[in-house]
């Protein structure tokens, strides 16, 4: 290794943050290209005691550094976290696959118990998504609360591996008498599309314990939107509902109101950029009426909406009592003041502020 890379690692070890259960080395710019670069974190995670989580967001990891990594971890019974975000810059595609089996194989080994694996912001494609499959299908994934995988560039056929997948370890788990419960599942940006998140939406449905689903700008049209609609109203905990920037259009909003009615625990739902249309937004409003007791956030920004549909949503959340924000931006400049209106009071007299620009953005 030239002197100027030791020099570099050296620097990096010495901002090595060590927390309680927790080695982290993130955001340092490593270079980890083989064994020998890998060294010193090896020798670090040999020799923490109890490690239950690891860091390596930030970094480049090749396949032997990995390789290295991965035998370091075999005997860490107490893992539990993976944050391996941005971990594989500039590495080819090809690359990818073996070093996650590679890791994914140990943590098998080691007999961990995960609660997060992060992958996000690699660009690992349906390749990708094979390379975790196995340790998604094992035991140390029953007991999974987190899948982080935004911007892995997963689209139709990753999806469908990952739904395989999840659905694998529900009914290994469940065999066992600890079904997988997972509660966070976040795939934004991933090029899903409508095969992808009706794979994905079986799965949620058979596992009925998800709190957070973020699946923005996947290309998903109103049957995958429909087949999500299905899924969520058997998550009756589910708190964050996004799907920003997808299209829903008249039928995948209709579905979505239906699915809402079932839930009261939704504290965000963000529809923006899905173009819900007015009668879409319409059908929102009528299942807040009744429905979703604590929501907290409603985006239906720029979805083709009427003054008379933006309206028929600002009575449907005036007595919300704990709604902090409705965004609405893209609605008519002469609706705003009516809405402005609407919002003005609610039934305690607290006053409701929103903006006198075209920016309806309302801060309740």
């Amino acid at each position: 290794m030239a002197s100027d890379d030791v020099a570099q690692l050296a620097d990096s070890l010495a901002k090595t943050q060590v927390g309680e259960g927790e080695l982290s080395y993130k955001g340092q710019g490593l270079k980890l290209n083989d064994a020998q670069s890998a060294e010193e974190i090896v020798k670090a995670i040999r020799e923490f005691k109890g490690l239950q989580a690891l860091r390596l967001e930030g970094n480049t990891v090749g396949v032997e550094a990995a390789q290295a990594i991965a035998k370091a971890l075999e005997d860490k019974s107490d893992f539990q976290c993976c944050y391996w975000s941005d971990m594989f810059t500039g590495r080819l595609r090809s690359e990818i696959p073996p070093a996650l089996n590679s890791l994914g194989a140990a943590l098998i080994n080691a007999g961990a118990q995960l609660k997060v694996l992060d992958l996000s912001d690699n660009a690992f494609g349906p390749d990708g998504v094979k390379g975790i499959e196995k340790l998604l299908k094992s035991t140390a994934c029953h007991t999974l609360q987190e899948l982080r995988l935004n911007n892995c560039g997963m689209g139709i056929g990753g999806g469908k591996i990952l739904a395989a997948a999840l659905t694998e370890c529900h009914k290994k788990s469940s065999e066992l008498g600890a079904p997988l419960s997972l509660k966070v599942f976040v795939a934004g940006r991933n090029r899903l599309e409508n095969d992808g998140a009706t794979a994905l939406a079986q799965a949620f449905q058979l596992m009925g314990s998800l709190e957070e689903i973020h699946m923005p700008q996947n290309g998903i049209n109103h049957p995958g939107v429909t087949a999500l609609a299905s899924a969520v109203q058997h998550n009756a905990q589910l708190r964050v509902l996004n799907l920003n920037d997808n299209t829903f259009t008249k039928k995948g909003a209709i579905a979505m109101a239906q699915a809402l009615k079932h839930l009261r625990s939704v504290q965000v739902i963000n529809f923006g950029d899905c173009l819900v249309r007015s009668e879409g937004a319409i059908a929102i409003a009528e299942a807040l009426t009744d429905g979703l007791p604590i929501l907290k956030e409603l985006n239906l920004s720029f979805g083709e909406i009427t003054e008379e549909a933006a309206l028929a949503v600002a009575k449907a959340v005036e007595r919300k009592d704990q709604l902090e924000k409705l965004d609405l931006n893209g609605t008519s400049t002469t609706g705003i003041f009516k809405l402005c209106q609407t919002l003005k009071n609610d039934k305690s007299g607290d006053t409701r502020v929103c903006s006198d620009s075209n920016d309806i953005s309302f801060l309740i």
